[in-house]
């Protein structure tokens, strides 16, 4: 089931979109409907307004005495109809859920299925070392068992990250140093769980778990547990 940043995010790309999952959204989202009338409307008003552009200047067809007064109230409608457009677009647009860091997280982790195999073969020390390296930290042995780490970009910026098994299966952390949050920020989204910490002085920090089923208290206590292995380095 897609959700409503989603629904918006297509319409806008297609408004006539025919996908069936579009429109069993539009089905029990009544925000989502008002959103795709209103789009609609403005689809409308858009096409009669372009089309009086390109319609034969009415003046031609006055006398010559109304020339001037037909031709200026024409354009002048023209033109409030595309301002009313832009307008209704850019409230439309303004509509349409931000991604928030949550959810960047979640996609980002959500692109690397490998990372959240259950295995007991830990990723190499040198190798965990280096993608750390960057973010001026290391792991104590509290940590647990790492089994995958990675660095790559995220948002813009180069972030480690990596997964530890836990009790219930992998963990994923990362290291979001050019972040920054005033609390923590419980998420469940599309099937993952977790929770975005403070780091005063380090940016801040994600950690989830692949199951929306997973008890948020279950998922801060771990979430602090790693966060108290991780011994900054700089």
């Amino acid at each position: 089931m897609i959700d409503c940043a989603h629904y918006r995010r297509s319409l806008l790309a297609d408004p006539g979109d025919p996908r069936p999952e579009l429109r069993a959204h539009r089905a029990i989202c009544p925000e989502c409907a008002g959103y795709a009338a209103r789009l609609l409307q403005f689809e409308t008003r858009l096409g009669r307004a372009l089309n009086l552009m390109v319609e034969a200047p009415p003046q031609l067809r006055r006398p010559d005495g109304q020339r001037r007064v037909f031709a200026r109230r024409n354009w002048l409608t023209i033109a409030a109809s595309l301002l009313l457009g832009a307008g209704v677009a850019a409230a439309l647009w303004l509509a349409v859920p931000r991604p928030t860091l949550a959810d960047d997280v979640v996609s980002h982790m959500a692109a690397e299925p490998q990372a959240w195999r259950r295995t007991d073969v830990p990723v190499p020390a040198p190798e965990l070392r280096a993608v750390l390296r960057d973010a001026q930290l290391r792991l104590s042995p509290r940590a647990g068992l790492v089994t995958y780490a990675n660095s790559c970009l995220f948002r813009g910026h180069r972030v480690p990250h990596f997964v530890v098994q836990g009790a219930r299966g992998p963990v994923t952390v990362m290291i979001l140093v050019h972040e920054s949050v005033r609390a923590a920020m419980p998420f469940a989204e599309q099937g993952y769980r977790g929770v975005i910490l403070p780091v005063p002085g380090h940016g801040a920090l994600a950690v989830l778990t692949r199951g929306a089923h997973d008890d948020p208290a279950v998922v801060e206590t771990a979430a602090k547990r790693l966060l108290a292995a991780i011994i900054w380095t700089g």
